[in-house]
């Protein structure tokens, strides 16, 4: 009979510690005003193309270039492309996303672009890229983080995991 009680708890615990993993990777970060539900990201860099079974990965890379005919221009589209997928509370007033990254070549110096949304819907999508000159001069992204802005009230953020 102990036998059974302790397999029992066992599972109970292990089923327990099961939940408590999955809800702490969960990648919506929600703040006071709205949330972030997922971003998205691709590096498209130099190199051959990806050679996968799946053909939404090689689909993304045909995406990016299409267009590009001289090797110059092929060059400039080389970089990290975001999709930030987010929504707010209050859907009266515009909405600032506010993209902060490092490069590899530039240290601790931290750049911002933002991007303000005045159509606000349900669920919202804002694309940012760090591509070209900027990206064949400065590196690879390291770390980001993105925070949704209301004025200076901060609505919503999330960050990758080397972003301090």
């Amino acid at each position: 009979m102990a036998y059974e009680s302790r397999s029992s708890f066992c599972r109970l615990f292990a089923l327990a510690l099961l939940a408590s993993a999955i809800a702490s990777c969960s990648s919506v970060s929600v703040g006071p005003g709205g949330e972030i539900s997922k971003v998205k990201y691709y590096h498209l860099h130099p190199g051959n193309p990806v050679s996968t079974v799946d053909p939404a990965v090689q689909f993304e890379r045909d995406y990016l270039l299409f267009g590009a005919v001289t090797k110059a221009e092929v060059t400039d589209r080389f970089g990290h492309y975001y999709t930030i997928f987010w929504k707010a509370n209050d859907r009266s007033q515009p909405v600032t996303v506010r993209f902060e990254y490092r490069q590899a070549n530039t240290g601790l110096e931290a750049r911002a672009v933002e991007q303000e949304v005045t159509d606000l819907q349900r669920t919202n999508s804002t694309k940012f890229q760090v591509s070209g000159s900027e990206y064949n001069a400065a590196g690879r992204v390291t770390a980001w983080k993105v925070t949704l802005l209301r004025g200076q009230e901060e609505l919503a953020s999330q960050q990758s995991y080397l972003w301090n």
